[in-house]
This record gives structure tokens, C-alpha cells and sequence, in this order.
């Protein structure tokens, strides 16, 4: 799955950019305070790490 599109995936789902880092950006889930996942900068990331982090963020995971 490419970066942009699951951040535009989470990113429907209310979920904010919290900060960015060097090498990842840490997104966190607005209905659900606690909940919070960390992205890397790759162009690609692998669909198991993709639905990862929807699991981390409480969010469903679409491909």
C-alpha cells in the first residue's frame, strides 16, 4: 500500500498527525484518545505493517 493512501485512510477515519519525526510521523485517533500509531516515510509499506497500524489506531483496514 502506498503512504499516501493510508494516510488518507486514516485520515477519514479521524485521525490527526501528532508530530513528525526524522524518519516516521505519529498519527493519533481523535474519537479515541489513548490510541495512537507511528508511520515511517517509505513510498511503500507492506500490507501486514498497514494493517498494524489500523489495528493500533482502532480503525477498520481496507485494501
Amino acid at each position: 500500500m502506498k503512504r499516501k493512501e493510508l494516510i488518507r485512510h486514516i485520515e477519514r477515519y479521524g485521525c490527526v498527525l501528532l508530530r513528525e519525526g526524522a524518519k516516521h510521523s505519529r498519527y493519533k485517533n481523535l474519537w479515541d484518545i489513548e490510541k495512537s500509531a507511528t508511520i515511517p516515510r517509505h513510498t511503500e509499506i507492506a500490507d501486514l505493517l498497514s494493517r498494524t497500524i489500523c489495528k493500533q489506531l482502532g480503525i477498520p483496514y481496507v485494501k
